[in-house]
């Protein structure tokens, strides 16, 4: 009886497997047979061995992944998984079906280091792959989304065999259920293996040789859900030598969590793609189309925007059918989490004017939740700690076939606001136990040693760009762009000086109240700032020219036309010059270009209720909103417009008169120069202090003394299409400018009285002398270098004023300006020599030229000399003009000798005799180079 029901449970599994190909077990329970298993066998193993059904090497396949499956914990979901509960070990099973599908993988540092580039939180890597069987391999492959074609066209024949795929790993297949087809691999094989490139990562930011540590190494956390795969990996690092590192115990090992999201692509959705329009700022997906009608443009650009439909399409303004969500991470601090509530909803203001009414939504992460930020179904707003980052980054997961957003997170540093903390509850220190018999209001502004080592670490200029570093090579390799990083130390040094200006340039403590006010102001512009990269949106470095300077402290422009006209600027604290009522410090709503550019990207076009539209089918639409860009208050210039070609698309610049805005900060640089002179130190604190304030006001004089000099030679470069209602896309600021610019220079730059500092308080300005981890004492003098610090900074504008790209562009402009309407080279030449050499070019009553002054009319002989002796790539205007002038010198320095020598200090005869033999013995070279 048992081999007759035996036969017949096999008919019945081979027939409803052939129609289904489902399994056994289901077959056997729609045949409501109930077959008896054995000790240690299946019943299904019993009948397939005793009827010998399959072959040994099937058997064997069936045996182990029964086994594997038995003895492990199940998770089904997008993937099921199998985890071991004794050795961690974790098996993945694929269905045929999911072989060469398109899921989206998306890598996260979930713990870092906290200095040297290696951060919790860290987007790590995003891209599309599939899985690829090939005989007993599994393939991971990344798939190449640069190239596409229409399918069914002759060109997607090629393609395939033109442009290559990315396998990063073949991986062998652990064992097939010989019945369902199913594939388990061991992913120890797959995320065990440096998946993420972190060693190439540490090489780079440790400069140290790091290798992974297997038995350190092991799996955390994993949850399958129906639409997302998520993996939490701990990998060990092994160093002999380890690394220049504080903040661990032991340098030669350390341990980094890397959390994986795996999910599925989202497709068919009715998500319409957007074609990009390079008016307006927004990150971009592109793709070279080689179908057929696409011969004279082959690139296809598409903006990166979320998918948002209104609730109701008939209505002006509408709810969307799923609005954008935001979670402020439980690890935020409680005292800020409205400024980021705040920072996020102020783009609710651009979407309603885009016809959606509370697009976006925030919402706390509980403290119990059982998710993580990383988490692919959560856009989070994420906290963490470090000793050197002080930046935040705003990045964004992104479908490569159509820029549909899929998920975002933010992570912002807790030193960017916990400096001005620090810097405030130190000051109140500082002026609670200030003698009681000083002048009111005088106190010394402390800082942390970290901030103060951070400051340390600062060049004498920062300049920011739209560069992008690669760390690594091949499949190892990530790419870090620039504009990704936001802020960083220069928005600390900004938030500094705006709180030491509460206090230096008001005269009395800041309170409380005032203080909190202003940490608030700044997080929630930081925050609105990176929301507004999550939306899609581009930098817009044009965006604080919108205000006249007169306006800038204005409230009721500020709060509600804007202080700026895009937060997607790099805004400078607003500090109201000597004089003035102080408005707002930093925006607190967005500009308009902001609310045009969410328009462009998410307003819906009357043919989105066509079924069958395409994006090509918006494009009368777009052009609509896209013809207003010549309007002033939406000018746009992105990272890579600011090569100091632009005086009004710079980096911490305000206002559209940067020349007046950047007079203004010099004279409140000077303000705070004098009062930290007349201040004195509380009983018992140390002189570092001073000289950390002192550097920072140094710093923010030159910056902005930097941005007058972009305007020599400068041109205004507007994204203009043909036919928008502008002149040209090239406008040189005008001669004036120029002129003034150069006059505000000499007088703050280059002047002989440009920097008077009190010998008491340059003999104040006393290094740190805490030597310990996160604070060593630097090896350079232990006086300060007021001669090298100042020549620094003079020297790199000079340098700049006369480099060969100056040079070339302002012979370029003089035939693009009528005649007489553009700043020559000559008279570039001229004025800087007779500012620079005004003691003897025009003599009154000769007196010593200052140490100060030497120093820069050697460097300006430098460059005049590097310039004739062709030790640059200067034009040949250039050298003959350096050649005229250091003629010119070489007289006025000889008449100066013969009528004044006398009346001279040996330092002043010393420096223009061995500047004239310079000069000459230059002339004589290149006689006999000729």
């Amino acid at each position: 009886m048992k081999y007759w029901i035996g036969k017949l449970v096999i008919c019945l599994f081979f027939l409803y497997n052939w129609l289904l190909g489902t399994n056994y077990a289901v077959a056997s329970q729609l045949a409501n047979i109930d077959v008896p298993e054995l000790p240690g066998l299946t019943a299904w193993e019993n009948i397939a061995s005793a009827d010998n059904i399959f072959g040994e090497s099937r058997k064997e396949d069936w045996r182990r992944f029964r086994e594997i499956v038995k003895v492990t914990e199940k998770l089904e979901g997008l993937f099921t998984v199998y985890r071991h509960p004794e050795d961690g070990r974790i098996y993945l099973e694929l269905t045929p079906e999911q072989l060469n599908k398109n899921y989206l993988a998306t890598v996260t540092l979930e713990s870092g280091l906290g200095e040297s580039g290696i951060y919790s939180g860290l987007p790590l890597s995003d891209f599309l792959f599939y899985f690829r069987r090939v005989n007993n391999n599994l393939h991971f492959v990344v798939r190449n989304v640069k190239f596409r074609t229409e399918p069914g066209e002759p060109e997607q024949r090629s393609l395939a065999r033109s442009f290559s795929d990315s396998v990063l790993y073949a991986l062998e297949i652990d064992t097939i259920d010989p019945r369902s087809k199913n594939i388990l691999i061991n992913l120890d094989n797959l995320l065990m293996q440096d998946f993420p490139g972190l060693t190439p990562l540490l090489k780079y930011s440790l400069q140290a040789d790091y290798r992974l540590d297997p038995s350190k190494s092991y799996f955390d956390a994993v949850n399958s859900f129906p639409e997302n795969l998520e993996i939490d990996s701990i990998y060990g690092f092994s160093s002999s030598e380890g690394a220049n590192l504080v903040t661990l115990p032991d340098s030669r090992a350390l341990s980094l969590k890397v959390h994986y999201s795996f999910s599925q692509l989202r497709e068919n959705n009715g998500y319409i793609p957007r074609i990009a329009d390079d008016r307006v700022g927004y990150f971009i997906t592109a793709f070279q189309d080689f179908s057929g009608d696409r011969t004279q443009k082959p690139f296809v650009r598409y903006i990166n925007r979320w998918h948002l439909e209104p609730a109701d399409p008939d209505a002006p303004l509408s709810p969307p059918k799923e609005p954008i969500v935001f979670w402020i991470e439980n690890a935020v601090p409680l005292e800020y989490r409205d400024a980021i509530r705040e920072g996020v909803l102020m783009w609710n203001k651009a979407f309603a004017k885009a016809g959606f009414k509370n697009a976006i939504e925030v919402r706390q992460m509980p403290d119990d939740a059982d998710w993580q930020p990383a988490d692919m179904r959560y856009n989070t707003i994420r906290w963490f700690n470090s000793l050197d980052a002080g930046f935040a980054k705003g990045p964004m997961r992104v479908n490569p076939f159509t820029g549909e957003i899929l998920d975002a997170d933010i992570i912002v540093d807790a030193g960017m606001v916990r400096s001005i903390q620090q810097e405030y509850r130190a000051l109140m220190d500082a002026n609670a136990s200030k003698n009681p018999c000083g002048d009111i209001g005088e106190h010394s502004v402390l800082l942390s040693e970290t901030l103060r080592e951070r400051l340390r670490s600062l060049s004498e200029v920062e300049v920011s760009g739209g560069e992008v570093r690669q760390i690594g090579e091949g499949k190892n390799s990530l790419l870090l762009p620039s504009s990704e990083i936001c802020f960083g130390k220069d928005s600390l040094d900004q938030a500094a000086m705006g709180a030491l200006a509460l206090s230096l340039l008001q005269n009395n403590t800041p309170s409380s109240e005032a203080m909190k006010e202003y940490v608030h102001q700044y997080l929630r512009s930081v925050i609105a700032h990176e929301v507004g990269h999550t939306l899609g949106l581009r930098h817009n470095f044009h965006g604080s020219t919108m205000l006249a300077p007169q306006e800038l402290n204005n409230t009721e422009i500020t709060q509600t036309k804007g202080l700026a006209g895009s937060v997607m600027d790099y805004l400078p604290v607003n500090i109201a010059p000597q004089g003035e009522q102080q408005g707002d410090y930093f925006p607190g709503v967005v500009g308009p270009y902001d609310e045009w550019a969410i328009e462009y990207g998410y307003k819906r076009s009357p043919q989105a209720a066509l079924d069958s539209m395409m994006p090509e089918a918006e494009k009368s639409f777009l052009e609509q909103i896209a013809l207003a860009s010549p309007q002033p208050e939406l000018s746009y210039a992105t990272d890579e417009d600011i090569w100091d070609i632009n005086p009004l698309a710079n980096l911490w610049d305000m206002s559209s008169d940067v020349l007046v805005y950047s007079q203004w900060q010099m004279d409140n640089a000077r303000v705070m120069w004098e009062r930290l002179d007349q201040r004195y130190l509380p009983k018992g604190e140390s002189y570092s202090n001073l000289r950390v304030l002192f550097n920072r006001v140094l710093r923010y004089y030159f910056r902005n003394a930097t941005l007058v000099s972009q305007y020599i030679g400068g041109q205004s470069f507007r994204r203009v299409h043909a036919g928008d209602d502008t002149s040209w896309a090239f406008v040189p600021v005008s001669l004036d400018k120029q002129r003034q610019a150069l006059t505000k220079l000499q007088e703050y730059a280059f002047a002989e009285d440009a920097f008077s500092f009190s010998p008491q308080l340059l003999n104040q300005l006393a290094p740190s002398r805490w030597q310990h981890w996160g604070n060593p004492v630097p090896n350079d003098r232990l006086d300060y270098p007021i001669h090298d610090r100042i020549f620094r900074f003079q020297s790199r504008i000079l340098r700049s004023l006369l480099n060969s790209d100056r040079l070339n562009r302002l012979q370029d402009i003089e035939l693009k300006t009528p005649p007489g309407e553009a700043l020559s080279i000559p008279e570039l030449f001229d004025t800087l020599q007779k500012g620079i050499w005004t003691e003897i070019l025009t003599p009154q009553n000769p007196k010593p030229i200052s140490s100060i002054r030497r120093s820069l009319q050697r460097e300006h002989l430098n460059i005049l000399l590097e310039m004739m002796l062709q030790h640059t790539d200067a034009a040949e205007d250039g050298r003959t003009l350096a050649w005229y002038e250091l003629r010119q010198l070489q007289t006025a320095i000889d008449s100066q000798i013969k009528q004044f020598g006398e009346n001279l200090d040996i330092s002043t005869i010393a420096h223009l005799e061995l500047s004239r033999d310079r000069i000459t013995k230059a002339f004589n070279a290149q006689l006999l180079s000729n």
